[in-house]
């Protein structure tokens, strides 16, 4: 019996061979996953380093008194930096004030940057080349009360096209089936009317003019009254207090603004330009 009981212990002692390739096999896959691990940590090190200095860099060139928020998108970042070429650079700046405006903000996105290696490197000027870039003024809904006399507590929500629909055959105006949903928006707040708080909606469209955007209303409605139940004197009045033209300001990097809509319960201008030489290759003002 104790012969039998110390080979089986043996047995159990010595690793078989199968054991040993996947206990290799293990250890590989940890030391892999340790290295990815590192590999990923000095990348995203590497990207928020350089996100730091290009904050600086915009804060200068967008003229901003605080450093914007800069992020590199795409995954690895050091694959872009061997390269010299970064997909796209989202670029962000809050609480902005521009003219009447106290609460702006700017999102810029850059497309195709490029910088050579050897002038990132460097200690000296850099010249960054855009493909493209996109910028957005983002106007929320404190900062047009602002601007809106007999108006409060204003919110702003967007509406599409079946809402457009509901609208009508709820009594508003049947012109609004025509209106096209990408430039609609539908807002409110409390108004004094006949000495007495009542919440008023509009629906109104967004025309882009000359880089200003004008509210426009196309109908009315006093509580549950619809407009046409309203007499014209009243609706003419209460579409006179949501009228309004915002001018936000230049865009960022002299984007020229091509649409205006409703976002997240504010007002957007955006638009498009095409290649940009941004720090010290720009061209002379």
């Amino acid at each position: 019996m104790t012969n039998r009981s110390d080979g089986l212990t043996r047995s159990f002692a010595r690793p078989r061979p199968r054991s040993r390739v996947a206990l290799r096999v293990r250890r590989t896959v940890a030391v892999l996953l340790v290295l990815v691990a590192l590999a990923i940590g000095v990348d995203y090190g590497a990207a928020a380093l350089a996100e730091s200095a290009v904050s600086r860099h915009m804060r200068e060139q967008l003229n901003l008194a605080d450093d914007p928020s800069v992020r590199f998108n795409n995954f690895p970042f050091l694959a872009q930096v061997v390269a010299g070429t970064y997909r796209s650079v989202d670029v962000t700046a809050e609480h902005i004030s521009v003219g009447p405006l106290r609460d702006v903000q700017l999102r810029t996105q850059l497309r195709g940057v490029q910088v050579p290696l050897s002038e990132l490197l460097g200690g000296g000027p850099r010249t960054v080349t855009v493909r493209e870039a996109e910028g957005t003024v983002r106007i929320g809904p404190p900062d047009v009360e602002r601007l809106l006399t007999g108006v409060d507590k204003l919110w702003i929500d967007g509406i599409d096209a079946k809402g457009l629909e509901e609208a009508v055959e709820d009594g508003a105006d049947p012109a609004l089936a025509r209106i096209d949903p990408a430039t609609a928006a539908r807002m409110g707040g409390t108004v004094e009317v006949l000495g007495e708080e009542q919440p008023v909606s509009a629906i109104a469209v967004l025309e882009l003019t000359d880089g200003q955007v004008q509210i426009v209303p196309r109908d009315v409605q006093v509580g549950d009254t619809a407009s046409a139940d309203l007499p014209a004197a009243a609706q003419r009045t209460l579409s006179r207090l949501f009228t309004i033209r915002l001018d936000p300001g230049d865009l960022p990097l002299d984007v020229t603004p091509t649409k205006a809509r409703v976002s997240s319960g504010g007002l957007e201008i955006s638009g498009l330009t095409g290649r940009l030489v941004l720090g010290a290759g720009a061209p002379a003002a």
